[in-house]
């Protein structure tokens, strides 16, 4: 490894370490500042400058025992429960209120509390982004840092006592904030099997006051029994348990925003407990000093990365986000499950549902070109193809049929669930993957022919139809230009798309709330209960009918509201003067299919060839862009990801099924898969 030189930063940073009477905040600043890569995410550049550190710390004693006393004394000098107990936790306050304090910080900076060993910390790494290059730093060589530097001999018995008592105390405060959610009332709605549970809760707090009250009549009475944590780590997993238990619950039956704020923030206070209740149980186990350093390294870890993002609105919004995601997701996952092909019946059962689609989507493109003609204000005439596609969406989810570009929305989260087992190490799972894969993009593929083989024929004939009924052309010729136009890939086709395709995301976000807001808030039983529909429907009726509105509240609203953000946003452009619009490859796909009728089929093959070609990418863009967005917000709610070892393998699974039986991919399955 390469050696620093005198005048390095680093070497220089080390050596002010000298002097016993410097600030030890301002000294680990410079050296963090020594370490620090030029830009955070080289994580080469950090992980090497942090191996030259730990050279010189390690060859030269003098100069280790210079860092472990300044690093002493900040311990010494300053409180650490609040390090413990909050850094790396959600925070009480609620996601706005904490929004609402960042951004009023950088107009008014806080001031820092210097005997608070958190607020000492985030003076060292000062830095928004530092977070990242700690992450790249590998646990053994931090390992080796905190062995050099931890105090050993040199802390008095009384510095020690307050560290332990820091540490005993953060363990109660993140008790019984656990404890709280025993009795918090917004768990009424996870069903009574979740409720008998939430005495374990309770039995938390309890359990942790007793380990810390056993532990400091330890401390002060060397010949009491010692607490053993054990007892309490089987608590702490019990509850985690329980957690995960919970929120397969909400599943079915729902969850507010503030529960699942609620529940994420009592995970991580468990996470956090059972370490500080194990680094402080490896003081009375052997090798108790190799013990309660691997333990504290987890924390400091964790803690400092944390401390290093308390500042940064962008990754509280993403956190934020991250929360949202987790709500609406899991029902996602589970309405994704329906769009997937695993054998021949289900893959022509998707095609059928596919071209019935098809067919609705002719008539509503038809409508929409003579609903263009309508003498109607701007605001109107958004209104007008808002209903159109809203009404004709809605009926299309009512008769269990399919629109292409609604899959991928839900069935990323299918993926997700499985990607989440690979990256767990499970590389066994390779295979079962690829044949997911492999099932979702050729039921995508089914979908896709099924709107598009049906929507442009029929589109067609209907246009042909009305225009012998009317007896004038349905769709005239300069209709047909513009309509031949707006599929010219090399225009504004292919960002209109984007478009379509974002708003295609939002409709499954938003289907995923309203399925959540169904069960969460008992929609259907509250319907049942509507004076004048028991009057008319009968008591029993009414019943039936609010199952039914709550099962589909979801599909509807997110298909209505589908509908109105495609159907506002050429008017929105128009107000605004943008160039925004969108594009949709079934209604692109339709769109052509009147141009043909209108020009009488005898446009140039090349003009053809090209509005082809539109549609296809117009499909492409579409699902390329909806399926992203799903993708990276399921992966932000799962926290899941991968790494390179685990992408290289699942691509090189993913090559062999394709080279073996590329057929799986695109056509119908055989009568026969094995799985």
């Amino acid at each position: 490894m390469a050696q620093a030189n005198n005048n390095s930063p680093l070497t220089q940073a080390l050596a002010r370490f000298a002097d016993p009477a410097a600030d030890p905040v301002r000294l680990l600043a410079a050296l963090v500042a020594a370490v620090r890569p030029r830009r955070a995410d080289d994580a080469d550049e950090a992980r090497g400058r942090f191996g030259l550190l730990l050279t010189q710390l390690e060859a030269e004693p003098e100069l280790r025992r210079q860092v472990r006393a300044h690093f002493t004394a900040l311990l010494a000098s300053r409180r650490l429960t609040s390090f413990f107990a909050d850094s790396g936790i959600l925070p009480a306050t609620g996601f706005f209120t904490e929004l609402w304090r960042l951004v009023a910080k950088r107009l008014l900076p806080e001031l820092p509390d210097e005997r608070e060993f958190r607020d000492a910390m985030r003076s060292i790494f000062n830095r928004p982004r530092d977070w990242e290059w700690l992450d790249s730093l590998d646990r053994a060589e931090l390992l080796r840092f905190w062995r050099c530097i931890a105090p050993g001999d040199g802390i008095g018995e009384t510095e020690r006592r307050q560290l332990v008592d820091d540490l005993l105390d953060a363990a109660l405060l993140l008790a019984y904030r656990v404890g709280g959610l025993g009795i918090e009332r917004e768990l009424a709605p996870l069903a009574p099997t979740f409720r008998d549970f939430t005495a374990r809760f309770l039995a938390v707090a309890r359990e942790t006051q007793v380990f810390v009250d056993g532990y400091r009549a330890h401390l002060d009475d060397p010949s009491a029994p010692v607490e053993d944590e054990r007892q309490l780590v089987v608590i702490i997993d019990q509850c985690q348990d329980v957690l995960k238990r919970a929120h397969r619950i909400a599943r079915t039956v729902g969850t507010s925003t503030h529960l699942t704020y609620l529940m994420t923030r009592a995970g991580q206070s468990l996470d956090r407990l059972e370490a500080v209740v194990s680094l402080l149980g490896a003081r009375f186990r052997g090798e108790a000093r190799d013990a309660a350093l691997a333990g504290w390294t987890a924390i400091a870890h964790d803690t400092l990365q944390a401390e290093s993002r308390r500042d940064s609105v962008r990754a509280h919004i993403a956190g934020g986000l991250g929360l949202l995601a987790l709500r609406v997701t899991d029902n996602a996952a589970q309405t994704g499950e329906h769009y997937i092909a695993s054998n021949r019946a289900e893959y022509w059962a998707m095609w059928r549902s596919a071209a019935g689609a098809g067919l609705i989507i002719a008539g509503m493109a038809l409508l929409k070109v003579f609903l263009g003609k309508v003498d109607a204000s701007l605001a109107g005439t958004a209104l007008l193809y808002s209903l159109d596609y809203g009404i004709g969406f809605v009926l299309i989810y009512l008769l269990h049929l399919t629109v292409a570009t609604k899959q991928p929305a839900m069935t990323a989260q299918t993926l997700v669930g499985q990607l989440g087992e690979v990256s767990r190490g499970r590389i066994a799972r390779l295979d079962e993957m690829a044949e997911l894969i492999g099932a979702v993009v050729r039921t995508q593929i089914a979908a896709i022919l099924g709107n598009v083989t049906v929507a442009l024929p029929t589109a067609m004939a209907l246009c042909w139809g009305m225009s012998l009924w009317l007896g004038q052309p349905a769709v005239g010729i300069e209709k047909a230009t513009h309509l031949l136009e707006d599929l010219d890939p090399l225009g504004l086709a292919l960002p209109h798309a984007a478009i379509a395709g974002v708003f295609l995301f939002f409709s499954g976000v938003l289907s995923g709330y309203f399925d959540n807001k169904a069960r969460i808030e008992r929609f259907g039983a509250r319907v049942a209960r509507i004076g004048w529909l028991r009057r008319l429907l009968g008591e029993h009726r009414a019943g039936r009918f609010g199952e039914y509105m709550e099962s589909r509240l979801g599909g509807i609203m997110g298909n209505l509201l589908f509908g109105f953000m495609l159907g506002s946003t050429g008017t929105v452009g128009a107000i605004l003067g943008w160039p925004i619009d969108i594009r949709h490859i079934a209604f692109a796909s339709a769109n052509l299919g009147f141009a043909l009728v209108a020009f009488d089929f005898a446009l140039p093959w090349q003009t053809v060839a090209t509005a082809a070609a539109g549609v296809a990418l117009i499909g492409l863009v579409n699902l390329g862009v909806s399926f992203s967005l799903a993708l990276w917000m399921a992966l932000r709610a799962r926290q899941v990801s991968m790494d390179g070892r685990q992408v290289k393998a699942l691509a090189g699974a993913l090559w062999r099924r394709w080279r073996s039986q590329p057929l799986r991919f695109i056509g119908a399955p055989p009568r026969t898969i094995e799985r």
